[in-house]
């Protein structure tokens, strides 16, 4: 059986982890294909690294703001050197890149399965409101705001307390006029404009992953309940569900939008009302969850990067439960300096 080359990103497995370690760690189990896995990170702290045993080979990559062409050299580079026959990008800030590069990367061999540029848009906070309704949601009240003038406005109108997040990332709960200006100062400093103002919606948080065909169709799809969240809002503890109003909105949102590769409904169920807070077009960080309970989204997507026909897996067990764990491992020092020193290892 002929090696499948995989570079994977958001290898950072730390309190703040991403989706990284989840994506490789589905793909390894998958024993009727044989991966090789390459983990690209940006930083050579990142846990990642040094997981040899689901990750073949790491490579320090520019950041997004190092420009089109640095990024594309180290792509380049990193198939001549390792192979590369899929790319998995797992980071939003990353997404913008690999969207815009997904044709000349195909020139040199190099799939992805990506939503397209106006799919990208199109989950943006922003247009919260038209995908519920399309999906048979309810959206919370919201405005989009670029100045403390349109902030205290949109908080009058919409009552407090609030949510003040930035479009793709940071939310913060704000329960009076003061608590939102300075909410909303720190995202605009930290990512720009604009800031959304969102009504805070009570209830329990329940989210679902999956993967959109580009064809209108759901490969497969997991929901589950938050149980305990991090500081940091990340999932420590969740059970999956069987939701029938959220399952049915997840069909009706792949079908209308047509929507390739992975994406995660954030959702805040109050009694019967169900609101959309927001689509991720990524994997989560507990990606790992779905594969668990028998629905391996990263090996659908892969294999639907790679043309093949994927069979719908949409059936799992509701009652599984989720724990989320540190761990701590020693590696050899070499590692680091090898990253440090030559970008790879």
């Amino acid at each position: 059986m002929d090696d499948i080359f995989v570079a994977v990103t958001g290898i950072n497995a730390s309190d703040n982890p991403a989706p990284g370690i989840g994506v490789a760690r589905s793909l390894k189990e998958y024993t009727s294909l044989n991966f090789k896995i390459a983990g690209l990170a940006y930083d050579a702290m990142e846990p990642g690294i040094y997981m040899d045993w689901l990750i073949d080979k790491s490579f320090l990559i520019p950041y997004p703001a190092a420009g089109y062409k640095a990024i594309i050299e180290r792509i380049l580079y990193i198939k001549h050197t390792f192979g590369l026959d899929v790319i998995i990008p797992t980071l939003d800030s990353e997404l913008p890149f690999y969207i815009k590069s997904r044709r000349e990367l195909e020139l040199h061999g190099i799939k992805t399965f990506l939503p397209s540029d106006e799919q990208f848009r199109l989950r943006s906070k922003e247009y919260i409101t038209s995908i519920a309704a399309q999906s048979g949601l309810q959206a919370p009240k919201q405005a989009v705001v670029t100045s403390y003038k349109e902030l205290v406005t949109a908080v009058q109108e919409i009552g407090l307390p609030v949510i003040v997040k930035g479009t793709l990332y940071k939310a913060y709960r704000a329960y009076s006029i003061e608590e939102a200006m300075s909410y909303f100062s720190k995202i605009v400093a930290e990512w720009g404009y604009p800031v959304i103002v969102q009504q805070a919606v009570n209830g329990e948080e329940i989210n679902v992953i999956g993967v959109g065909d580009g064809a209108g169709n759901l490969s497969g799809r997991v929901a589950v309940k938050k149980m305990s969240v991090t500081e940091l809002g990340k999932i420590w503890t969740g059970v999956t569900i069987h939701h029938p109003k959220l399952l049915e909105a997840t069909q009706q949102f792949v079908a209308t939008s047509r929507w390739q590769g992975a994406f995660e409904m954030e959702c805040i169920v109050e009694q019967d009302k169900v609101y959309l807070i927001e689509i991720n077009p990524r994997f989560p960080a507990w990606v790992y969850f779905a594969t668990g309970v028998g629905v391996n989204l990263p090996v659908m997507l892969l294999k639907l990067a790679l043309g093949e026909n994927v069979e719908s897996a949409e059936e799992y067990e509701a009652g599984k439960l989720y724990i989320r764990y540190t761990n701590e491992q020693i590696c050899d020092m070499a590692n680091f300096q090898n990253l440090v020193t030559r970008g790879e290892s």
